[in-house]
Formats: C-alpha cells, sequence, structure tokens
C-alpha cells in the first residue's frame, strides 16, 4: 500500500503535468491581435463591426481591435501623425487616398510589395491595376483601397416635380440645374434648391469642379499651382453661380444632409459613400434618385474619393495578421460587405459580376449604379506635396468659405488661394 506522502506526490505531478499539458495548449491557441483605427464612423461603424465577425470566423487565431473612430480624414491623419510620435501607432489604419503621401514621405507605412510578391495570384483575387495604383508612391505599394467614390447628384423627385422638373429628364448642364433650382427655392416653405457639398474633407469637391473642366491641382513638377488656370477660373466662377443664381445657402454640411433627408432639398452634390445613410435619412418619406455629376470641359475627370488600408505595424508576427485583415477587407468578401453598407464602389474587381455577392444588389439598387457609370472620369484625388499637406488643405477651405458666404469675389478668392498654397509648397 502507498504511503500517504507517495499518494501526494503522485497527485501533484498529476497535476503538474495536467498544467504543462493544459498550459501548452493555451500557448498554441494563443491569439494575435490586430488593432485598427478607421474614420467617419457614421458612415463605417455597422460596416466594421461585421467585417470583424466576418474575419474571425475565418481567422480564429486573429483578434480584432478597433480604436475610437476619427469624425473625418483629417481627423485620421492629424491623429495618426500623433499617435506616431508617442509610439502608440495601431497596426492598420484607413486613410484618405488623397492623405497616404504624409505617411509614405514620413515613414511610417509599410511597403506592401513583398506582401504582394509572396501571393500566388493577386490580379486573380480581383486585385486590378486601376485601384492599386490609387496608393502607389514611387513604383511602390503602400496601401489597399477599401472605398471608392466619385461625387454624384441627388435629386428629390417630389421637389423636381413640383417645381415643373421631369427626374427622368433631369438637367446634365449646370445652366438648366440652376434653373430648375431656382424654381425649387421659389417653392418657399423652407424649401432649397441647390447644395453643392464643397466642405468634403480634403478639398474633394473643390477638386472635381476643376478636374471636370479639365483642369490640375499642380503643374507636372509639383513645384507650383496650377489650379490657378482656366480650368480653375471656371470651377471658381462656377461656385460663386452656385450661390448668386442656384440659390445655395450657406450651410455646415450636416445641415445640408438633414435638410435633404427632410425633403426641403431637391438638388443635392455628395459623394456615393452617404448612399446607405440616405436611404435611412430618408426612410420612404419621398421618392428621390441619383444622377452623374456634369462634366462640362474637355479632357473632364472627376477624384476619386475613399480610403485605402494603410499598415503602420513594424512588428513581423502583427505584420502577417494585419496583412491577412487587409486583404479581407479589400478582398471580395470584405467588399461586398463595404458597399452594402454604404454606397462606395468595391475595390475589388469580382463582387460587382458575381450573383452571389454584388450584382443582383446592383440590378435592384439602381441609385448605386450612377457612380459606377462614372469609371471613365476617375482619376486621382490630387495630395499636395510636403510637411503642408493638412495646411494647404485648410487654406483652400477658407478661401472657398469666402465664396461662398459673398465675403470675396471668387477670382479674387483664387488668387488669394494660389499665393496662400505657393507660401506652403515645398521650396
Amino acid at each position: 500500500m502507498l504511503k500517504i506522502s507517495s499518494v501526494r506526490k503522485t497527485v501533484v505531478l498529476a497535476i503538474a503535468a495536467a498544467g504543462v499539458l493544459c498550459g501548452g495548449q493555451a500557448l498554441g491557441q494563443v491569439k494575435q491581435t490586430v488593432t485598427v483605427q478607421y474614420p467617419l464612423g457614421f458612415i463605417f461603424d455597422k460596416v466594421f463591426v461585421q467585417l470583424k465577425e466576418e474575419f474571425e470566423k475565418q481567422n480564429p487565431d486573429i483578434t480584432v481591435s478597433y480604436l475610437p473612430a476619427t469624425k473625418e480624414y483629417e481627423d485620421a491623419a492629424q491623429t495618426a501623425l500623433r499617435q506616431a510620435i508617442t509610439k502608440q501607432l495601431p497596426d492598420v489604419a484607413l486613410q484618405a487616398i488623397n492623405l497616404q503621401r504624409l505617411f509614405v514621405d514620413r515613414g511610417i507605412a509599410v511597403e506592401l510589395s513583398p506582401f504582394i510578391a509572396k501571393e500566388k495570384d493577386w490580379k486573380g483575387m480581383g486585385f486590378s491595376d486601376s485601384m492599386m495604383a490609387l496608393s502607389r508612391y514611387g513604383g511602390k505599394q503602400y496601401g489597399l483601397a477599401f472605398a471608392a467614390s466619385t461625387p454624384i447628384i441627388y435629386i428629390n423627385d417630389d421637389l423636381v416635380r413640383k417645381a415643373g422638373g421631369d427626374p427622368e429628364r433631369f438637367p446634365n448642364t449646370w445652366d438648366g440645374i440652376f434653373a430648375l433650382s431656382r424654381k425649387i427655392g421659389a417653392l418657399g416653405g423652407d424649401n432649397v434648391g441647390l447644395y453643392h457639398s464643397w466642405q468634403i474633407t480634403g478639398n474633394w469637391m473643390w477638386q472635381a469642379l476643376v478636374f471636370s473642366y479639365g483642369g490640375r491641382m499642380m503643374d507636372e513638377s509639383e513645384k507650383k499651382v496650377a489650379f490657378n488656370e482656366e480650368p480653375g477660373k471656371k470651377a471658381i466662377d462656377l461656385l460663386g453661380r452656385m450661390v448668386r443664381e442656384g440659390g445655395m445657402p450657406d450651410l455646415a454640411q450636416e445641415a445640408a444632409r438633414n435638410t435633404f433627408f427632410a425633403g426641403k432639398l431637391g438638388i443635392w452634390t455628395e459623394s456615393t459613400s452617404l448612399l446607405r445613410v440616405a436611404d435611412d435619412g430618408v426612410a420612404g418619406k419621398f421618392k428621390w434618385r441619383t444622377v452623374p455629376f456634369p462634366v462640362p470641359g474637355p479632357n473632364a475627370k472627376l477624384p476619386t474619393g475613399g480610403a485605402a488600408a494603410m499598415m503602420f505595424t513594424q512588428d513581423p508576427a502583427r505584420q502577417a495578421a494585419a496583412w491577412k485583415f487587409m486583404k479581407f477587407i479589400t478582398g471580395p468578401v470584405g467588399a461586398t460587405i463595404m458597399v452594402k453598407g454604404t454606397g462606395y464602389m468595391p475595390p475589388n474587381s469580382l463582387p460587382a459580376n458575381d450573383p452571389s455577392m454584388l450584382k443582383s444588389y446592383y440590378e435592384s439598387r439602381p441609385n448605386y449604379l450612377t457612380s459606377l457609370s462614372q469609371q471613365p472620369y476617375m482619376t486621382a484625388w490630387y495630395a499636395f506635396p510636403g510637411e503642408n499637406n493638412l495646411k494647404i488643405i485648410a487654406v483652400i477651405k477658407d478661401r472657398l468659405q469666402s465664396v461662398v458666404d459673398k465675403s470675396a469675389e471668387p477670382q479674387a478668392a483664387l488668387s488669394a488661394m494660389a499665393a496662400d498654397v505657393q507660401k506652403l509648397l515645398p521650396k
């Protein structure tokens, strides 16, 4: 018969062995966490909840942890720049397509080309050259397009009809739009004819006006501003005409959005990114639709808005997990979730023609097809060079404000804008 001490020893050894075994299993099951930060919570919150759920189902060894969403794209960039100083950067950050350059120039963004080179059939996974080009700098890849958009026009069918217009034959020129806008405003009852969302982050709608006339932001050397050339002069005059001839009020962007949702705004230029938000905001109160953005000039283009996923972590293990997450959210499944939850265009070429993903979805939602029809006009959302990119965005916005509030004549505002920006460019 064993002595009590021997029994105790046997039990202790058994418990210890079990602990080692359990510990080994626990170690084998340790999850890698990927920290992610994204902007525009009112657009993306629900989308990223679903992306996390689907990704973690497919990757049970990885946990996705979100940092608080930032308000706008500029906020996202400013936050990341501060995080770089305090060494608190997320592993993955969603940044505006036009602000990626900030993180490339500062050496914060991780080059993705080596990760792509290890993939067996990258293009076959739906990652087209046109979308990849949106995050390519100096021939190297630094981001994956996550969401893409072009400016479109939202119209309230009911107000257009009350004003004597035909939503089925909506004017495709600014002159026609201004004439209809005045008639909508004349209906009274706090109705607003037109609002152009000129305040959108990154001077996106200013670029849309300049590019639609065939213009550009900078010359080819990127040493001198070019938005004050003839196309830019036409663009700034058009903004002034929106106020004088179209009756556009000086409203905050959110106020204009809510005015449309309330059925009081007839014509609203905005991004495709708000299609789902508009569905929810209008909630069946009136019939509405989208139509293409006017492109009056020769060689007309429209800036491609949206966000790209960038990798910031330098840790190899976290990079491996981050890369899986980035591939997923920009791949066919992730793109399908993103489109259905927002209205942005898919960054991936596969879902639009797949009946199990977006093909039937688009067929039943013509409002979502307007932006796709503008693909021939798509060009890069311009990023100004140098350290003062965010300051340049701010001074352009201030000068546009002076046109909208009528405190400056359009051409005087353009001249001042060009002088302001030139001073902030690299010498």
